[in-house]
């Protein structure tokens, strides 16, 4: 996405937006930290053109209490979360035990305001999931295209 140092939500709207032609139906969407929050407050706020068969959520901050970073730039989130998981058949949102920049704290904010979403906490995944491979997300994509 634009300016990731300097990001700016009706940038990165404008953006994604762009692909939105190309785009098929069961598509599935992965936002991860600052992209995570950016696809809450998306399609929390809009409905979705396409069908979206999962959306993935990785350590995706609720609000601006994080330790180390400051979230501006019109990411804040409204109160009603309820077409974030109209808008997705399978919503997943993952956190790290050991997350220095998101705490679990944001997944209980989160858990309060979305009654379907399947929240995964992970006792590790070398803190703000600075990993190089992910195989549990593969299992689920994978699993959620099988049962479509």
């Amino acid at each position: 996405m634009p300016l990731q140092d300097n990001a700016k939500y009706d940038e990165w709207k404008i953006y994604f937006e762009r692909y939105f032609p190309q785009l098929k139906n069961n598509i599935i969407l992965i936002g991860s930290s600052l992209g995570g929050i950016f696809l809450a407050k998306y399609l929390s706020e809009n409905k979705f053109p396409k069908k979206i068969l999962s959306t993935y959520l990785i350590c995706p901050p609720y609000n601006n209490t994080l330790p180390k970073e400051d979230l501006v730039g019109g990411f804040k989130l409204k109160s009603d979360l309820s077409l974030l998981e109209n808008n997705s058949k399978n919503l997943y949102l993952m956190f790290s035990k050991d997350d220095e920049v998101v705490p679990i704290s944001h997944a209980k904010k989160f858990k309060k305001k979305l009654k379907n979403a399947k929240i995964i906490i992970y006792e590790s995944k070398n803190g703000h999931f600075k990993i190089s491979e992910f195989p549990e997300i593969v299992k689920m994509i994978k699993s959620d295209v099988t049962n479509k």
